[in-house]
């Protein structure tokens, strides 16, 4: 191998040593804040339950400080406008059944819970169906934008992977509505279905173990190229 050579694998090595220490950086930085995230939620999920944010408050929200906060709101479900959401739960495949909610100024989508695949038609399950006033309490949660993991949202043929509020506001055709969801919680709802309380509030947290397989990589690289650099023609 020429000295030309050497110097020019010498240098790709030391640029992917700095890269690749800069990913180890960056899962140390995702660490510490899935552990800010926990920590909130877990103080969040127990607090007493406030209103649910109206217009006034929704350019001032965000994930950070506002995600998986309990909150109430009252109104009137449009039951003939709900949305299937398909999930995968510790009660198996099926879906979250996500019913706007109208209340006073604005709509806001409520997740009301699982049903398994045999009471996806509103028909088996329409006990569960309150037509009057309802008052929901739950976590709130962001918009899932897109779709999930290779898989899209279809609106034109009603196919939801994620509860991306926009696209599903727009796709029933709903006024104002709020840009986050709620969880409802455990509450049974009549006939059992759906089946609320369900939201996962573990979270993984496998970033010390990537950063350190980062920087493993990244002094490796720096190895790789000092060899390159130590080698006399």
């Amino acid at each position: 191998m020429t000295r030309t050579r050497r110097a020019a694998f010498a240098a790709a090595a030391l640029v992917a040593a700095a890269a690749l220490a800069a990913l180890g950086v960056w899962q140390l930085e995702r660490r510490v804040w899935k552990h800010e995230l926990v920590a909130a939620v877990a103080e969040r999920i127990d607090a007493e339950p406030v209103a649910a944010p109206g217009p006034d408050g929704w350019k001032r929200m965000g994930a950070r400080q506002d995600a998986y906060r309990r909150v109430t709101a009252t109104g009137l479900f449009r039951h003939d406008r709900e949305t299937l959401v398909q999930a995968v739960t510790d009660r198996g495949p099926g879906y979250w059944v996500v019913t706007p909610l109208e209340t006073p100024g604005f709509t806001l989508l409520v997740n009301r819970g699982f049903v398994p695949k045999d009471r996806r038609d509103a028909a088996a399950r329409a006990a569960g169906n309150v037509a009057g006033p309802v008052t929901v309490t739950g976590l709130l949660r962001v918009t899932e934008p897109g779709g999930a993991f290779l898989r899209w949202n279809d609106p034109a043929a009603d196919r939801w992977f994620s509860r991306d509020v926009a696209a599903i506001a727009k796709a029933r055709g709903l006024g104002r509505t709020a840009p986050y969801f709620i969880d409802a919680d455990a509450q049974a709802n009549p006939g059992g279905y759906p089946v609320g309380g369900l939201t996962v509030v573990r979270f993984p947290d496998n970033h010390l173990v990537y950063a350190l397989t980062w920087f493993a990589l990244s002094a490796l690289s720096l190895f790789f190229a000092w060899r390159l650099w130590r080698i006399r023609d």
